[in-house]
Order: structure tokens, then sequence, then C-alpha cells
């Protein structure tokens, strides 16, 4: 792949083709033209210097910005860190999160208090390279709806690349949205292709997929990878089955959405295929000769059946939960405090905990 990047399914039109023009000043209503996003959970020790980095590049591409940070419930001094840095400048707006409520859901916030036309997301560890920044939106003013960013050249144990590299495979094979890193941080998108409400689990990663489903169309580029320099790494190999988990749902959400049953009547078919293989096997062995324990084969395909009635059940749970979540216009999360935003009540960025101020618009859930 080349380093120019490559137009991965969807269309745009090419009237939503451009970003505002370098440059210029704050779009009309004072928003910014460019909002960038940042999750940040216990880097106490590196929002500074990365706040100081996107300052520094975002003043060099000549356009009005805001930086939206998500302190994610940090406990080492993050919130006095964010709190220190928006007083000097109230271009750094800072969510507060209550407690640790994860990736996705401080992405999610992030993403629904960003006013700009364009939206860039990174990770607050200063892997990610804000210099970047400016290819990302390039590429995007090529006509995308998202930009995503690869590290082909990664600065993480092998263990762990080989594990993504796996994991980015079956993604693409299951959505059929060929990229080599999904779970890169670091990706450009337009603020009319997102629609954050319906971000929960570990489906920041899935962004890409959705903003297709909605019509949009993807690139991949090439971006440089630094190694962590302060504090330790969050991912961890826990989150493989929270991610497999969510992807199961995002492939029921696409292929499935309108038409269910035929996700479980295609389930019910395999399972009564093999019902009757392990049947007829029974019959073979003598069913009432040998007790259930000495008949391996039997005992696993009990075991197979419950186990996908179990990931069903979870699947009808997952889309329930979505439901009432997105109808009620609620978020899994809660905010203590925000600094230079307004009240998250007042701009209907409502928490789980919180009455709903105003009703959700935008398309029907996925």
């Amino acid at each position: 792949m080349n380093q120019g990047g490559n137009k991965i399914g969807g269309a745009d039109s090419a009237s939503r083709a451009k970003t505002r023009a370098s440059g210029g000043g704050a779009p009309s209503g004072g928003s910014p033209a460019l909002s960038i996003v940042i999750p940040a959970y216990d880097e106490a020790g590196n929002v500074g210097p990365l706040l100081e980095e996107v300052r520094r590049e975002a003043d060099a591409l000549g356009r009005s910005y805001e930086i939206v940070v998500v302190n994610d419930g940090s406990r080492d001094g993050t919130d006095r860190a964010l709190d220190e840095l928006a007083r000097g400048d109230a271009r750094i707006r800072v969510i507060h999160f209550a407690a640790n409520f994860g990736q996705t859901a401080a992405l999610a916030a992030g993403l629904e208090a960003a006013t700009g036309d364009v939206i860039i997301t990174m990770d607050g560890d200063r892997q990610n390279d804000p210099s970047e920044m400016r290819r990302l939106i390039e590429k995007l003013d090529e006509g995308y709806a998202c930009v995503s960013g690869w590290r082909r050249d990664r600065h993480d144990d092998a263990l762990r690349s080989f594990a993504s590299r796996i994991a980015n495979r079956l993604i693409s094979k299951a959505t059929s949205l060929p990229l080599h890193d999904y779970g890169c941080t670091l990706k450009a998108y337009r603020r009319d292709a997102l629609d954050p409400s319906q971000l929960y689990g570990e489906m920041h990663r899935f962004l890409p997929v959705y903003v297709r489903a909605r019509g949009g169309s993807v690139a991949e580029i090439v971006v440089r990878h630094r190694p962590r320099v302060v504090g330790v790494s969050k991912y961890g190999f826990s989150r493989i089955p929270r991610v497999l988990a969510d992807l199961a749902l995002v492939r029921l959400l696409f292929k499935y959405r309108t038409r269910p049953s035929h996700l479980f009547a295609k389930v019910a078919g395999y399972l009564f295929a093999t019902g009757a293989l392990v049947g007829g096997y029974g019959v073979v062995r003598g069913l009432g000769k040998a007790p259930i324990l000495d008949m391996p084969v039997l005992l696993a395909a009990v075991l197979g059946v419950g186990s996908l009635s179990l990931v069903g059940i979870g699947l009808c749970c997952e889309l329930v939960m979505r439901n009432h979540f997105y109808v009620l216009g609620r978020r899994p999360w809660r905010i203590a405090r925000t600094v230079n935003l307004p009240d998250p009540a007042a701009t209907g960025m409502v928490s789980d905990r919180t009455a709903p101020t105003k009703a959700v618009q935008g398309h029907a859930p996925l």
C-alpha cells in the first residue's frame, strides 16, 4: 500500500468533499474548522507535552481549532494538569469523567462535544504524531469521509503486534472493509459522517465501518508511530474477548439489521445438522449403554449448543441496551465536570444517570 492512501468502499457527494480552505477563520456561527479529540487515562506526564505539540502543529495548519480532552477517571493527577492547561488557553476544552468508563466512552463524549467540521482523534500517550494531522486533512480533502491511520512500523512488542495483525484481518473479513490497523486512534473524520451516540463497549475501533454504513468513503494512510516515553500502556490481551464480542454485534448490525431472523435461522440450521449427526452417532454407539461422559462428541455438541445459545442471548441483550441508550438519548458514562465547555445537560450530552434534555436527532440505530 502506498503512502498516499487507498479509497475503500462508500461514495461521498462532491459537495461534501471539501473541508474549509486552509488559512480560513472560524466557521459561521463561531464554530472552529477543526476539532482534535484526545482521550486520556492516567497520562499526567504526557498531556502537557502532547498538547503543546498539538497546538504547535494545529497553529501551522492556519485553521481555527479546538482541542477536546476527555479525562477518563484518571487518578494520577491528569485532571489537575489538564485544568492548568485549560486555564491558560480557552481552545482547550476538558471533560472530566466521574469514573473510568473506557476509551470508547471517552472518544464518544469527545466527539459529541466537538463542534468542528473536521475531527481528528488521537491517543493521549504521545505515540501518535500530531504532525500527521496535515496529511490526514489533505487526504480528507480529496473527498473522503474518514481517513484512518496505519501504524506500519509499530513500536510495540512482537506478541502484541502479531495479535493486532490477526485481529485486523478478522475484522476486515467480517466487515468487508479491509484496513490494516483498526486499532489506530489517529484518524480524521467529517463531522457529519459520525454518530457518536451509537458507540459503547469497545466499538471505537469500528468507527470507519459506521462511516461507510452511512454512505461515506474511507481511506487509509501510513502514519508514524512513536515509542512511549512516559507511563505504561493501558492496552492488554484482556480486551480481545470484548473486541470479538463487539465484532459479532457489528456483524449482526450491518448484515442482518433489517432481517435478524435470517441470522438465527442460519444458526438454527447448523445446529439442527449438528444435532442430527450427533444423534446418529449416539444411535451407533448405543445411547442407552454408555454414560454421557464417555461420549465426548455428544458432550461437546451439548456444550457447543449451549455456548451458541448464550451468544445469541447476549446479542439480543446488546441490541436491547443499544436501543435503550439511543431512544432515551442517554449515554453510558457520567460527567463530573467540564472546563471551557457548556454544562453537559445544556448541550444534550447527557449521561446514563442524567435525565435527557432533548431527543437525539439523526438516523435510526444501525
